[in-house]
C-alpha cells in the first residue's frame, strides 16, 4: 500500500483568538488539543506520517504540547513557514508581518513530502469520515486526464458555522460527477439577528444556501502539486495587484485557477460530519463540550493515546 502523509498547517498567528497560540489550546479531558484528535483519526484511516508546518518561534512550545508525544505514535517531521522565505529576487514589503498564506505553507513541505498527502488546518476538527474518504482516494490508482488529480473534503456549509462570529469558507461548485468546477473564497459567513445566512459577497449572497459544499482546506494531492506551488508563488509575488501588506497566496484560489486552466481535476468527497474549531476565544467551551460528547458516545476513548 502507498505511504501517505498528513500535513498540518499550524503556523497561523491566531490573532482572532485573543492572544496566545490557539492551535495549542487544550480541549480534551487529558489536555488533548484538536490536533490530537485529527492525528488519531488520520492514523486510524491509514496515514503513516505527519508533517507539522509551524513558526520557528513556537517550536519549543509546540513540541512540548503535542510533537514529542505524537512521535511515539506516528512518524513526525517539521517545516517552518516564515515571512522571509521567498524566492531570490523578491523582497518582503516594508510593514508586512503575516506570512504569505496557505499556498506558501504547503510549499514549505517540498523537501519532506514525497508521497501522496492530505492537508488540514491545525485548529479545525474534521471528523473521521473525511480522513477515510481522502485516504482511500489517495491510494487508488488515478488517471483523471489532467496534470494534477486532487481530492477535497466537501463539508456542508451549515455544519461549519461558528456561533461566536463570522467565518471564511471556500464555497464549492461541482458537476454531476462531483468534480469541482470552481471555488468562491467567501468571507463574513454567518447568521444575522434573525438567523438568516449572510456573507460579505453580494453576488454569493444572491444564491448560496446552508446546503452548499464548502472547502475547509482539507485537500488531497500528489507531490507534483507542491512543485507547482513554487512556480505559482513566483507569479503571485510578481503580480503587483492587491495590498502588498495583506494579500495571500491561498490554496482555494490556486486550485480554482488550475481548474479554470484545465490543469487540475478535483474530486469532491462529501462528508456529513460536523466541523468545529477554535476561531474565537469564545469557541473553546463549545469545543470542549463537543469532545466530551464524542467520548461519551464512544467515538473516542477517554485516554486518546493509551
Amino acid at each position: 500500500m502507498k505511504k501517505t502523509t498528513l500535513v498540518v498547517m499550524a503556523a497561523g498567528i491566531g490573532s482572532r483568538f485573543g492572544g496566545g497560540i490557539k492551535q495549542l489550546a487544550a480541549v480534551g479531558p487529558n489536555g488533548e488539543i484538536i490536533m490530537d484528535y485529527s492525528i488519531y483519526d488520520a492514523k486510524e484511516a491509514g496515514f503513516d506520517k505527519v508533517v507539522f508546518i509551524i513558526r520557528k518561534d513556537i517550536e519549543k512550545e509546540f513540541k512540548e504540547a503535542i510533537g514529542d508525544r505524537i512521535r511515539e505514535q506516528i512518524e513526525v517531521e517539521y517545516v517552518f513557514q516564515e515571512l522571509s522565505d521567498i524566492p531570490e529576487g523578491f523582497r518582503v514589503p516594508e510593514g508586512r508581518v503575516k506570512p504569505w498564506g496557505t499556498g506558501q505553507a504547503i510549499l514549505c513541505c517540498k523537501d519532506v513530502v514525497k508521497e501522496p498527502f492530505v492537508i488540514i488546518n491545525a485548529d479545525d476538527y474534521y471528523g473521521k469520515e473525511a480522513f477515510r474518504k481522502l485516504h482511500d482516494f489517495l491510494i487508488r490508482e488515478k488517471d483523471c486526464g489532467a496534470r494534477y488529480c486532487m481530492g477535497m473534503a466537501g463539508f456542508v456549509l451549515k455544519n461549519t458555522l461558528s456561533e461566536n462570529g463570522t467565518v471564511t469558507r471556500g464555497i464549492c461548485k461541482a458537476d454531476e460527477n462531483d468534480m469541482l468546477t470552481h471555488v468562491v473564497e467567501t468571507t463574513g459567513i454567518g447568521r444575522d439577528a434573525d438567523g438568516r445566512l449572510i456573507c460579505d459577497d453580494p453576488e454569493v449572497q444572491k444564491w448560496f444556501s446552508e446546503q452548499e459544499r464548502v472547502s475547509m482546506n482539507m485537500w488531497a494531492g500528489e507531490p507534483a502539486f507542491i512543485e507547482y506551488l513554487e512556480e505559482g508563488f513566483r507569479e503571485f509575488l510578481a503580480d503587483d495587484s492587491g495590498d502588498p501588506l495583506k494579500k495571500e497566496y491561498l490554496l482555494p484560489t490556486i486550485v480554482d485557477q488550475l481548474i479554470r486552466k484545465g490543469e487540475a481535476k478535483v474530486k469532491v468527497l462529501e462528508t456529513q460530519d460536523k466541523w468545529f474549531g477554535i476561531t474565537y476565544k469564545e469557541d473553546k467551551p463549545a469545543v470542549e463540550a463537543a469532545f466530551a460528547k464524542l467520548i461519551e458516545d464512544g467515538v473516542y476513548p477517554e485516554k486518546l493515546w493509551g
